[in-house]
């Protein structure tokens, strides 16, 4: 029997696929409709076909396994692609430094005004909420961002407090900063139907 002029068969797979395609998309990092049209493509490229109609598991068999072949090799081409950015790159032409501190060509130019923009957007809003924050966080946050690097020492000595007590302290205030953006930050819409 050929799985490609069996209808019946195709429309018995169909709910199975988009099923293991489901199960198989997030680790693979790509949409479940994808990965269900490529293994639809393979057995269309393949010619499969079924070794016995009387055995219904074989092309359950054959379906999953090739679910798991495509969200492996989905895996494998991510693994060698390099995503184009297209903030590293000018209007002219040229491209900008890296951020991770690399290599620099000799005609590197600033941020875009947008990014620095938005950059201190961001360091406003966060300097802004950490002066909010209750008792000694504030202080304790101050220290902990500053750009001499203080080590837990030096931080103990600035506030008076013991270095032992830093790490509780400083877990607190992180979970207080953390709730308190997180109430400013707009709650996304949601996603896919609506019930």
């Amino acid at each position: 029997m050929d799985l490609l002029k069996d209808p019946d068969l195709v429309t018995e797979l169909g709910p199975l696929l988009s099923a293991e395609a489901a199960a198989e998309a997030p680790g693979a990092g790509m949409d479940a409709a994808d990965l269900e049209q490529a293994v639809w493509v393979r057995l269309l490229e393949s010619g499969r076909r079924a070794p016995d109609p009387a055995d219904p598991a074989e092309p359950a068999r054959w379906l999953r396994r090739a679910v798991r072949a495509e969200a492996r090799s989905a895996r494998r081409r991510a693994e060698r692609e390099i995503p184009y950015d297209h903030r590293r790159h000018l209007a002219d032409g040229r491209r900008r430094p890296p951020a991770d501190g690399g290599p620099q060509p000799a005609a590197a130019t600033g941020p875009v005004p947008e990014e620095a923009l938005l950059h201190g957007e961001e360091n406003r809003a966060l300097r802004s909420a950490v002066a909010r924050l209750p008792g000694r966080c504030p202080e304790l946050m101050k220290a902990l961002l500053s750009p001499r690097d203080l080590t837990y020492r030096e931080i103990a000595g600035e506030l008076g407090i013991s270095q032992g007590s830093l790490g509780p302290v400083r877990s607190r205030c992180l979970g207080c900063l953390r709730r308190m953006l997180a109430a400013e930050v707009a709650a996304p819409g949601l996603r896919g139907r609506e019930r």
